[in-house]
């Protein structure tokens, strides 16, 4: 098959190390942590791209099945996973392919876990990736998904002090995201709804990156303990989590 997502593989891994990467992985773990049931239950991280997710996981003891369309960051999965340590290796498998096919590659009713993180904002029409999410997930299993938020596409360009971006953000639905590529943005009620069609009942939302989303390339400093706080707070409080630059939906299969 060929790489849709080649190109970014590396943009990709810089964004891991910035504030703003560093601020999406520990939240969405955290936030994830709070409705999932315990290791060694059966992840499945759909468009998973270098692992991030994955690998912090099975370091918990999780198993994880990691299914990705780019052969490039599979392999970046595949080398990072090869400096951890055998036992966290051994629970994590890596397989190609999209997760629209996710049901005939993993099996229905499969996983305990299913994520999709930060993979809807690419596609044209995400109605049968998150179909496929609720397929694969078993009754009960939790479904999270990462996408970006379109109430709050203003805030970026605003605090870069780019007022004429934002005031054409305010009716859009897409922008040109971190990666330097237009990317789509959802409502909470899209979101909502489409896990609802896919049988998949809301459980909790949050809000990532408030603070931090116009910091671009900065890396971490002394004071990252304290960032993390500050947005995990604001992550899950209303008015703050309304205006993050991405939206975390967790639901439950029926």
């Amino acid at each position: 098959m060929s790489d849709p997502y080649a190109e970014l593989a590396d943009p990709f891994a810089r964004h891991y190390a910035t504030v703003r990467g560093q601020v999406r992985a520990v939240l969405a773990a955290r936030q994830l942590a709070e409705h999932a049931p315990a290791p060694p239950a059966l992840v499945a991280d759909i468009g998973g791209g270098a692992g991030p997710q994955a690998i912090r996981l099975a370091r918990r003891g999780y198993a994880v099945v990691l299914l990705d369309p780019s052969a490039r960051m599979l392999g970046m999965a595949d080398a990072a996973l090869a400096v951890e340590d055998e036992a966290v290796r051994g629970r994590v498998r890596l397989v190609e392919g999209y997760g629209e096919d996710a049901p005939a590659v993993l099996g229905r009713d499969a996983c305990d876990i299913v994520l999709c993180h930060g993979v809807l904002m690419y596609l044209d029409e995400p109605r049968p990736l998150v179909a496929a999410l609720g397929a694969i997930a078993r009754p009960g299993g939790l479904v999270s998904v990462i996408t970006k938020n379109a109430a709050a596409l203003a805030m970026r360009p605003a605090l870069e002090g780019r007022f004429g971006d934002a005031v054409r953000a305010f009716d859009a639905a897409a922008d040109v995201g971190g990666m330097g590529v237009p990317t789509r943005a959802h409502t909470l009620a899209q979101v909502v709804a489409r896990l609802d069609a896919a049988g998949c009942a809301l459980v909790a939302w949050y809000g990532i990156r408030v603070f931090t989303d116009h910091l671009g390339e900065r890396a971490p400093g002394v004071d990252m303990a304290d960032v993390l706080a500050a947005e995990w707070e604001a992550g899950r409080r209303d008015p703050y989590r309304q205006v993050a630059r991405l939206l975390h939906v967790l639901a439950r299969k029926r």
